[in-house]
């Protein structure tokens, strides 16, 4: 089989194992395509999930219809204000041998050491609990007591937070928030989703989803998503972007120069570029578009962007920055020399 034919196999194989993970989560989850889709985008490469919604729409039941639609280890840590460190991590604890033999140390693993881990109203904990996360989703590693110890593979973070109540919060920093790929905006159901959720939730417990994936499928998955081929324009228009969201560049919009404090950096590029790899990878091409790019950059940059005092003040969403760059943002380097010539 030629290389070109390989490929074409391997990309087959992979949106059909696609639309069959959709199916599985389709049987507990309703509605929600599109939320589904960015948690797929992510999934495949190979980055984590920040989930932004409202009590009650599912978030948690679509993280944990997931890990069994793949057949990954999951936990789940519910943040709280006294949740600590180490229960997250794990910690060592003193064991004795059987017959009263000699001490020693042995690691107790916390629930950071799944496949699939749902971190549930992650701005719940301390900012020092919070942190606890960062060398994991950052390196797939955590260190305890000084010995490093290797995460999954594969190793997923999907965390939720709850943008009602801010009472008791605490706001996730800047760096915490850049090792997010995605930061998915989970929407209220519509009217008819709304009957079929009320419908399915207060008859009988229905069918559960069985494993469509496994471990080393999801791997062979994202391995392919990294060969996906972005041709040298396409990654000069995902660095435009970038560039033009600082607010002290002369390429940023006048929106951004009013509404932000700082812009998205070296890892919102990054995610722009995975996240249009993925969104091909899922439509059987081999290669990404400009259009791609364009189509993942409000989940990639919407938690990158800081607002000033102005935005806030004038309620300017990130959504609504990120929609300005994407309409006076070239993608070709001939219409930003026509576009600067007309200014």
């Amino acid at each position: 089989m030629s290389p070109a034919s390989d490929l074409e196999a391997r990309l087959a194989h992979a949106q059909s194992a696609a639309a069959k993970l959709r199916e599985a989560i389709g049987k507990a989850v309703v509605g929600q395509a599109a939320v589904v889709d960015q948690v797929l985008w992510a999934l495949f490469a190979g980055g984590h999930v920040l989930l932004e919604g409202a009590p009650g729409l599912g978030k948690t039941l679509l993280v944990r219809t997931m890990s069994e639609s793949l057949s990954l280890q999951f936990s789940r840590i519910q943040f709280t204000p006294d949740l600590m460190p180490s229960d997250v991590l794990g910690t060592n604890m003193l064991v004795t041998a059987e017959g009263g033999g000699a001490r020693g140390f042995a690691l107790h693993k916390g629930p950071i050491f799944g496949q699939m881990v749902l971190a549930d109203e992650i701005n719940r904990a301390t900012p020092k609990t919070q942190s606890a996360l960062l060398e994991a989703m950052q390196e797939h590693a955590v260190t305890i007591a000084g010995q490093r110890h290797t995460l999954g593979p594969p190793f997923f973070v999907l965390a939720t937070e709850n943008p009602i109540e801010m009472e008791g919060t605490y706001p996730l920093p800047e760096a915490q928030l850049d090792r997010f790929l995605l930061k998915v905006l989970v929407p209220s159901p519509t009217e008819d989703e709304l009957v079929q959720v009320l419908a399915k939730t207060t008859a009988h417990a229905g069918e559960r989803p069985t494993p469509v994936l496994d471990a080393a499928e999801v791997m062979a998955v994202m391995s392919l998503c990294r060969e996906i081929a972005v041709a040298e324009p396409v990654l000069r228009y995902a660095a435009r972007l970038v560039r033009a969201s600082d607010p002290t560049s002369a390429a940023a919009p006048a929106l951004v120069k009013q509404a932000l404090r700082y812009g998205a950096g070296v890892r919102g590029g990054q995610s722009l570029v995975l996240a249009a790899k993925a969104v091909a990878l899922l439509e059987g091409r081999a290669q990404v578009s400009f259009s791609d790019v364009q189509r993942v950059a409000a989940p990639c940059l919407r938690h990158r962007l800081i607002r000033g005092f102005e935005g806030e003040a004038d309620g300017v969403s990130t959504d609504r920055v990120v929609e300005a760059l994407i309409a006076e943002v070239a993608t070709r380097p001939e219409r930003v020399e026509q576009v600067a010539a007309a200014r």
